[in-house]
């Protein structure tokens, strides 16, 4: 997949990265997989899937991270092959591009990974789609020094994504004028409506979340022009291993969905 695959869907809709949080086991990706391409084929939203092959940042020492890396990885290309949709994951450390790059379409760079030039050169040497997410302590303009390290090393297939700034020691913000923004590098612009609602750093060491504001995001990220929207979805988001707090359960996704793409066709 080139980005043309995301590009070429801004004259009729917005793109859509959806998937769980972590892989989780091969028929719960699967399964999550099936009726997302369902949905999106019914209102022909151009569709990536997504799921961490293993989370890195966790708040305790005893929090989930994976299911083993090569298993996990290997369920994402079952996933492309079975659906033929491309797949997205998220990388942490320079030697994790190229085996990564194997497996999936598009290498995601963590919001708190965002300045790490050599990520972000190994991202670009494997030639995949790098989609990297806004730190939460950056503001909009300086990500173009991202993109720029990405481009610079030969590999002009860039995304960005917001993701919300820091707010305070628990909370974040969406500062919606970043969209536009960061749109003035050339490149698409995701709007990540669920990790934006997380409330991180709480007292008991399990991330938090509001859920309940993911339409509210979701719309007005459509309404200020967001090329793609991305969105974590569960089956049964309280049985989660990873960000069940700001998860979309999969049952209210499709109607969702209906009214983005209303609100996108209203403004186009």
């Amino acid at each position: 997949m080139d980005l043309n695959y995301l590009k070429n869907s801004a004259s009729r809709n917005f793109f859509l990265l959806a998937g769980p949080c972590v892989i989780e086991g091969e028929d719960m990706a699967l399964r999550i997989a099936e009726r997302v391409c369902g949905i999106t084929r019914k209102l022909d939203i151009p569709y990536v899937f997504k799921g961490s092959y293993r989370k890195a940042n966790r708040s305790k020492l005893d929090s989930f991270t994976g299911i083993g890396d090569e298993k996990a990885l290997k369920i994402l290309a079952k996933v492309r092959e079975t659906f033929g949709v491309p797949v997205v994951t998220d990388i942490h450390t320079a030697e994790e591009a190229a085996m990564a790059a194997e497996y999936v379409d598009v290498l995601q760079i963590p919001a708190f990974l965002c300045r790490q030039t050599d990520l972000l050169v190994a991202a670009a040497k494997t030639g995949k789609v790098v989609n990297i997410k806004k730190g939460q302590f950056l503001s909009p303009q300086s990500m173009h020094f991202a993109v720029d390290k990405v481009v610079e090393s030969g590999n002009s297939n860039v995304m960005i994504t917001e993701r919300g700034t820091t707010f305070g020691y628990t909370d974040l913000v969406v500062d919606y004028r970043g969209i536009p923004e960061m749109k003035k590098t050339g490149y698409p612009v995701v709007l990540d409506i669920t990790h934006s609602l997380q409330q991180p750093n709480q007292a008991s060491g399990v991330t938090g979340g509001l859920p309940e504001l993911i339409e509210t995001v979701a719309k007005a990220g459509i309404a200020v022009g967001a090329d793609g929207l991305f969105i974590e979805t569960h089956e049964n988001p309280s049985v989660a291993k990873s960000d069940g707090a700001n998860m979309l359960q999969l049952d209210l996704l499709e109607q969702l969905l209906e009214k983005l793409v209303r609100i996108r066709q209203a403004i186009l």
